[in-house]
């Protein structure tokens, strides 16, 4: 597959960047992953303003319009012959000294992967509950960054089990989020979710999620739950960019969930009714 790295489209044995690149050095990088349906890219909008508020909180200085970010897309998927894809765009901060910098990065390396993805895949997993805590954010909110032992070394925890995804709790004892999703349920008609403030990423697919779930009148909470609030939901469910709605069949084996999996397969429709239309998560309000 080829890939994009500082201006040029390349084989993955010729994408170089520095070994000086603070990046690679220290961890000063961010990316944002989407998907490509049918050419278009699902909540671009919502991506970037993400990547580009990450951006700013490393004092990194990215200044790439909507334009180009979509010309390099379109010459991605030309190069890679595909029109449905995962996307992984990469930013890190650039080439620098060897030591900490505390100015800004103006020359940072820009890098976007991209590779094929099956029209299919499962909505459904089982959840088990990491021994491994999840970490608090570096800095006053969880970014998307090159920092992911802590996801990693959950991720160790399952194994390569595809069809399961552990489950965070944080040090006090509260959920927080999957190893790479976030983490929703519903109890008598109301749906919760783990607050930001539990240190989880918020993650472009959730806040879509809040949105079409604001826009359909469901009642919906964000706060601070307990292992037990998630054993004794009717339904549960994941997020992410990539694998969209998936349902949680059980948990622990502890759960009674709902097998009709009512209100994920209601958003499932939704989504797949959406994801070829929308750039930002607001367009909901704007439908026909």
């Amino acid at each position: 597959m080829y890939i994009y790295v500082n201006g040029e489209i390349v084989t993955p044995e010729n994408a170089k960047i520095s070994a000086f690149d603070h990046g690679f050095m220290y961890g000063l990088g961010v990316f944002e992953t989407f998907r490509i349906y049918d050419g278009h890219p699902f909540l671009v909008d919502d991506h970037f303003l993400r990547l580009r508020q990450s951006l700013s909180h490393l004092s990194i200085n990215w200044d790439w319009t909507k334009g180009q970010v979509m010309t390099v897309l379109q010459q991605l998927l030309a190069k890679n012959k595909l029109t449905n894809a995962y996307v992984r765009w990469n930013v890190s901060a650039g080439v620098g000294p060897l030591g900490l910098q505390d100015e800004p990065y103006d020359q940072p390396s820009t890098i976007v992967y991209v590779k094929p993805l099956p029209e299919k895949m499962s909505v459904t997993k089982r959840g088990v509950m990491l021994n491994t805590k999840r970490n608090t954010p570096e800095g006053n909110e969880r970014l998307k960054s090159h920092h992911y032992l802590n996801n990693i070394i959950g991720k160790r925890e399952i194994g390569s089990d595809a069809s399961v995804e552990g489950i965070f709790l944080t040090q006090d004892g509260y959920l927080a989020e999957g190893i790479v999703s976030n983490l929703f349920w519903l109890k008598n008609n109301v749906i919760y979710t783990p607050a930001v403030e539990t240190g989880i990423l918020n993650g472009v697919t959730r806040q879509f999620i809040l949105t079409l779930l604001n826009d359909l009148g469901y009642e919906y909470q964000e706060g601070f739950y307990k292992s037990e609030d998630l054993f004794e939901a009717d339904e549960a469910f994941v997020t992410n960019s990539i694998q969209e709605v998936v349902s949680l069949e059980d948990v622990e084996g502890k759960t009674n969930y709902d097998s009709e999996m009512t209100l994920a397969n209601q958003l499932r429709k939704h989504y797949f009714s959406l994801r070829k239309k929308l750039n930002s998560r607001v367009e909901i309000y704007k439908k026909e």
